[in-house]
């Protein structure tokens, strides 16, 4: 099957977030089955153009009111024969940030910036003289492939090609006022036609929700949720309509990467067959935040970006947030990388200075987030929406039990501790209170110190659990064949 990725974001050449990693790892567990599977994304300003391959004949685009040329690079994944290929734009892509920067925080023309790379990517093709099966595209930023597809392209060369458009985070859907419009390169009649128009704006997510041949997310129970008043973001009632083709398949993990046999930002290296080195790992991150070397005492670990959504304000907001009673009531230790909203940073910052059982890094360290991964007890994720997330799987690979909300990809992948038997992965709880984070932590520690064997089964449990690509690359494999079933009437069951 030929498959081109169509994404604002992949490692290692760009990262914001989770995205990244999922394009890329997607990419090469497809490549390694036996597909011809291709990446498209801008070259901004950080990407060097001195280690890319140019592709000498400039294309035309057809973004905004005029056609612009643009120049496309050429590289792949490393270690790999994924082919990477590269808008450059430099009015649209030379310039820092991918979204915006701190000055401006949603560039005012990133509706023609999209248009760009969309309109870019069907002309790539074109100058490839290669078509592909599926054009698979990722979040707001690219949701005017499914438009293009289904509305000007699906004709000639493109007749056998269909469209699967993946949502990674629903809260972020690209709201842009109607007089940018023009800027996308589309008749008016697709103002409306193509589901573009919401209260009078431009909401390019909906577009895609409304024009793609199939609709996935990054987990069964986010794709659930984002279909429920609470979970939707406004577009709940679109994507009910639309139920019958969105799926949620979670995302896998980077093993290579995230092992603690063979991590080499680990002091020392350790699996399921024996932790005793997860105790080494333990020390030296007490160490190495200046916390009190103690192996008996349940070590938290936090990482995460300090916003709303990551349930911030029930743990660190002043007069409001459980950190300071958790500290002061528990013989524990917390220990927190992250960064962030300003409020949350200083109070952060004024806690520490209070509780000398929590430290913490403002920022992000890669190897202090690994240490924290391998030497922590626990993982704290009380996330007031989390359509994936990655790090409660590293927790269970690295025989940290993580403590989370039960809600999207936390959902999924973690077990409810059984008091009686011992079995299950981690602790979980509903609401989304201070009380309930203080409560679920309180038995976690209970059980640390209580229930020492429950919790030795319960790591090693975790540590076993299979969170590879290739269980989701299956997954998307069979959406791909539906996309194409629904879309062009092709049944690959029938394809030598």
């Amino acid at each position: 099957m030929k498959i081109l990725m169509v994404t604002s974001e992949t490692v290692p050449f760009a990262k914001t977030g989770g995205l990244a990693d999922a394009v890329s790892a997607l990419a090469l567990i497809l490549k390694k089955q036996g597909h011809d599977v291709r990446i498209v994304m801008p070259r901004y300003y950080k990407i060097d153009r001195s280690k890319l391959k140019p592709i000498e004949a400039p294309l035309a685009v057809a973004a905004g009111q005029i056609e612009t040329w643009v120049k496309v690079y050429e590289s792949v994944l490393p270690g790999s024969e994924v082919p990477v290929y590269f808008i450059d734009h430099e009015q649209s892509f030379g310039r820092d940030g991918i979204y915006g920067t701190k000055d401006e925080p949603d560039f005012h023309d990133n509706p023609y910036r999209s248009a760009v790379l969309c309109h870019g990517a069907f002309q790539l093709c074109r100058l490839l003289g290669w078509y592909p099966d599926i054009m698979h595209a990722h979040d707001w930023f690219c949701a005017l492939i499914p438009v293009l597809l289904k509305h000007v392209c699906r004709n000639g060369y493109f007749a056998h090609t269909a469209s699967v458009f993946t949502i990674h985070n629903l809260g972020y859907q690209g709201w842009y006022p109607e007089s940018s419009f023009p800027a996308l390169g589309l008749d008016w009649n697709f103002y409306y036609g193509a589901g573009l128009e919401r209260n009078g704006s431009i909401n390019l997510l909906q577009s895609a929700i409304s024009c793609a041949d199939m609709i996935t997310t990054v987990s069964p129970t986010y794709a659930g949720e984002m279909q429920s008043v609470e979970g939707g973001f406004g577009l709940d009632g679109l994507l009910r309509v639309r139920s019958d083709v969105v799926r949620g398949v979670l995302n896998g993990c980077d093993l290579d990467t995230w092992n603690p046999k063979k991590d080499k930002l680990l002091p020392a290296n350790y699996d399921f067959k024996n932790l005793k080195n997860k105790a080494v790992c333990k020390a030296e991150l007490q160490k190495r935040m200046g916390l009190p070397v103690r192996p008996e005492v349940p070590l938290i670990g936090i990482v995460t970006r300090l916003a709303d959504q990551k349930g911030i304000a029930e743990v660190f907001a002043p007069d409001y947030g459980c950190a300071y009673n958790m500290c002061n009531c528990m013989d524990m230790q917390l220990a927190v990388l992250g960064s962030g909203e300003k409020w949350c940073e200083n109070e952060i910052r004024s806690l520490q200075e209070k509780l000398p059982n929590l430290k913490a890094y403002i920022g992000y360290d890669e190897s202090l987030s690994h240490l924290i991964e391998a030497g922590s007890d626990f993982f704290l994720m009380p996330s007031r929406y989390e359509p994936c997330g990655l790090n409660q799987m590293y927790s269970m690979l690295y025989g940290t039990l993580p403590i989370v909300r039960r809600t999207g990809g936390l959902a999924d992948t973690v077990e409810q501790y059984n008091e009686a038997t011992g079995d299950g992965t981690g602790f979980l709880f509903d609401n989304l209170t201070p009380g309930a984070v203080f409560d679920t932590v309180g038995w976690a520690v209970y059980a640390y110190y209580h229930k020492k064997e429950h919790i030795k089964k319960m790591q090693v449990r975790g540590m076993q659990k299979d969170f590879s690509w290739d269980k989701s690359a299956y997954g998307y494999l069979s959406i791909y064949s539906e996309a194409l079933m629904r879309g062009c009437g092709i049944n690959t069951a029938d394809w030598k």
